[in-house]
Formats: structure tokens, C-alpha cells, sequence
């Protein structure tokens, strides 16, 4: 028999918090419930960690539930303190709305709109942008004390620092509400959201509970970190984003492929669909035969075609395969190639091609002509993937992969780019 849906997420460690577990259990159990999850327009992607959200409401929604993702064309153009340190600068309304529409898209990859559980997408600027500033205090703010408000986690880390101002202090309302307006438009009685959003949740419950006297519910996932405490979804060039734009479906897999081997099984855990038998064996795999890294390549693949698709997945698969050494670069596509190594350091080079000697230097896989020599005598260096042993030999242009670039590679996993320009 198939695990409650909470004792599933609860071994994905997927559960940092809820509001009354067993009276949540029996809502679970007692038919389809409707439950919403909220994504703020704050940036024009979405990122990993609404990862987490998105997998959970897709995990509910298989386990029979009807999901609402609000995309918060209100919220976003206040946002959340949750989390921040100093005040956000406010984007401007045309932004915002473009923001949502882009949001809108992503959120639809993941979640299934027909069948017996259908996901509805909705905007909180449709129920609040007709709410006076009057009508609001008078329905919405009277319902809340400034004393319980001042004790929330994300006010109160403010207060102690720089501050907050009157427009952050109210999101905590203005999402309360959004609860509101949910549960009573479509019965929706279980919100989901971040561990940082907990106040938040709370506040929505609390609220609902006094203008109608229902009992809702409210549930937090945690907040993913390695194991060495720091946060996960930051790479070196910033925000780890779900757009292919912003992160392509190379640097997406690469990201997840490097992951450490202590890290590997929680993020399989809460990320992945594959089953517990299957996500154990990876473990014990992984325990066993750590060089094979096949738990990361599990990881990577299913999350990127999760993401971005089957088709980009294949693809950045055999362009990570090849630049490592484990695949023939001559058989990626130009677009391929350029993509992976657009997210290598790389040098360019104009007129006749330098000694390979100069171009490890030059693409910041030796600090001196010294080290890139004593590197090539060790029998570290790559040319294509071809060790090199003369450290004076000037690749030609017969190298250069689809007429432009050169994959330059130092011991197994230092890699870097050179691109011939005219």
C-alpha cells in the first residue's frame, strides 16, 4: 500500500513545520483537498529554492489533492522581508505585470491541468488592486495585533538591524489575505510555503479563523542547505534560476552533477520521484562506488529534464560526458558546445594560435608559464582531450572544434575554454 502522502514527504524531509499534524492528516484523508502555494514576481525567473515548492505541490497533487499556484502580481510589488536584511527596491508596476506572465509559464510546467485533480494558476492582483486602503484596514487589518505581527521572525530580525518599513511590515496582511479570498472562492484549506514563510502561514490560518470561524492549514518546507550549513542554489555566478536564459540546462546539470557525495541523498529525497527502494540502492551505490557518481547523474538528469525538458538534458549530458573525457567533443552540435562553454573561464585569441604553454596560462588553468609546464610534464594537460607533452606545440586551426573553439583541460576536472576570433 502507497505511503500517506505526509509520511512521504516526511521521509523526503519535505516537513519543517504544520499546524497540527493529525487534524491535517485526517483533511488529507477525508477526500481531495485544495491547497495553494504563492510565488512572488520579485525577479523574472523563478529559482531553486521555489524548486522545492513546486515538487511538493506536484507531489500532493499525484497523491490526489487540487493544487492553486498564485502567481502575486499584488505581493510582488510590495515583497516579502522573509529572509532579507534590507529593504527590496520596488519594481515598477509594468515590470511586475511582465514578471507574472513569465512566472505563469514556469509554474505550468509542473503541475497537471486536466484530469480528476486539475492546478488552476491564479493572480492576487485580480482580488486585492479593487480593495480600498479604507476597506482593507477595516476587514483585513482589524483582525490583526501589531504585538503578535512585531513577534514574527522576518519583523523582528528587522527591528534589531536596520529596520523595516510600513510597506514590508504589512505583506504578512496583505498574504493573510490571499488565504482569505481562497479559502473562500474555492474551499482551499491547506497553504504551503518555505520555512522562512512561516509567520506568514500562520497569519493566513489565524486570519481565516477569525472572520469565519474555519480551521485551515498551513505547512513548511525547510530550508535546503549542504552539509556544511551553507545554502544550496548558488553557484559562482550568483542565483542558480530555472530559466534557461539566465542558467542554461548545462550549467542546471553540471550544478547537480558536482554535488557532494554527503549531500547527494537528501536531494534525492526531496527533489526526485523515484521511489524509496530506488533512491536507497543509489545510496548504498553511492557508498560503494563513489567514483561512479551514478546517484549525482540520477540527480542531474531527472531534475534538468524536470526543468528544461528531455531534449536539453540529453544534450547537456553528452556535452558534460565529452568535456570530461568521457565522450567525443566532435560529436556535440556547435550550439552545444557554446552553450557548456560559454560557463567555463575562457580566453580569446586573435592572429596566429599561441603555444599550449601560453593558452593554459591565458585561460587561468596555470598561474605562470612555470606551472603550465610542470603541469604538461606531469601529464596533466589536455588539448581537446588529447594529453599534450610539448609544451611549445601551437594547436592549428585543424583543432579548432566547428572552426571556433578549443577545450583545454587540466588534470580531471579543470576545465577551460579558448575561442578563436578574427
Amino acid at each position: 500500500m502507497a505511503a500517506h502522502i505526509l509520511d512521504e514527504l516526511d521521509w523526503r524531509g519535505a516537513v519543517a513545520h504544520s499546524t497540527d499534524p493529525d487534524a491535517l492528516r485526517a483533511a488529507l484523508d477525508a477526500g481531495a483537498l485544495t491547497f495553494y502555494c504563492g510565488f512572488d514576481p520579485t525577479a523574472p525567473s523563478l529559482h531553486f529554492g521555489n524548486l522545492v515548492q513546486l515538487v511538493t505541490m506536484r507531489r500532493l497533487q499525484v497523491a490526489g489533492h487540487d493544487p492553486i499556484a498564485v502567481v502575486g502580481g499584488a505581493t510582488g510589488l510590495i515583497g516579502d522581508p522573509s529572509g532579507r536584511s534590507v529593504e527590496r527596491n520596488l519594481n515598477e508596476a509594468e515590470v511586475v505585470a511582465d514578471w507574472v506572465e513569465r512566472i505563469r509559464g514556469q509554474v505550468e510546467r509542473y503541475l497537471e491541468f486536466d484530469g480528476a485533480h486539475p492546478a488552476r494558476i491564479a493572480n492576487n492582483l485580480d482580488w486585492t488592486a479593487s480593495v480600498s486602503a479604507l476597506d482593507f484596514l477595516r476587514d483585513v487589518g482589524k483582525h490583526f495585533s501589531v504585538n503578535r505581527m512585531l513577534e514574527k521572525e522576518s519583523v523582528r530580525a528587522r527591528l534589531d538591524g536596520p529596520g523595516i518599513s510600513f510597506t514590508e511590515f504589512s505583506y504578512q496582511i496583505l498574504q493573510a489575505f490571499d488565504y482569505l479570498e481562497l479559502h473562500r472562492r474555492y474551499g482551499c484549506s491547506l497553504q504551503t510555503g518555505g520555512s522562512d514563510q512561516w509567520g506568514n502561514l500562520t497569519a493566513g490560518v489565524d486570519l481565516i479563523r477569525r472572520v469565519m470561524g474555519d480551521t485551515v492549514h498551513a505547512m513548511a518546507t525547510p530550508l535546503i542547505t549542504k552539509s556544511d550549513g551553507t545554502k544550496y542554489g548558488k553557484t559562482a555566478d550568483g542565483t542558480l534560476w530555472l530559466d534557461p536564459k539566465l542558467t542554461s540546462p548545462y550549467a542546471f546539470y553540471q550544478y547537480f552533477l558536482n554535488t557532494d557525495d554527503a549531500d547527494i541523498g537528501a536531494l534525492l529525497k526531496i527533489f526526485s520521484f523515484l521511489s524509496r527502494e530506488e533512491i536507497e540502492a543509489l545510496d548504498a551505490e553511492t557508498a560503494q562506488h563513489p567514483e561512479a557518481r551514478a546517484a549525482q547523474q540520477s540527480l542531474a538528469s531527472e531534475l534538468t529534464a524536470l526543468v528544461h525538458g528531455s531534449g536539453a538534458t540529453s544534450q547537456a549530458a553528452s556535452a558534460s560526458a565529452a568535456l570530461f573525457g568521457r565522450g567525443d567533443l566532435l560529436d556535440l552540435e556547435a550550439d552545444t558546445l557554446a552553450t557548456a562553454l560559454a560557463e567555463l573561464p575562457h580566453a580569446e585569441v586573435r592572429g596566429p594560435m599561441p603555444a599550449i604553454v601560453e593558452l593554459l596560462v591565458a585561460a587561468g588553468l596555470a598561474d605562470s608559464r612555470t606551472a603550465a609546464r610542470r603541469t604538461i610534464a606531469d601529464g596533466g594537460a589536455y588539448l581537446n582531450n588529447q594529453r599534450v607533452a610539448d609544451p611549445e606545440m601551437a594547436p592549428s586551426d585543424g583543432d579548432l572544434l566547428h572552426g571556433r573553439w578549443l577545450v583545454l583541460r587540466r588534470g580531471k576536472r579543470s576545465l577551460a575554454a579558448i575561442e578563436k576570433v578574427a
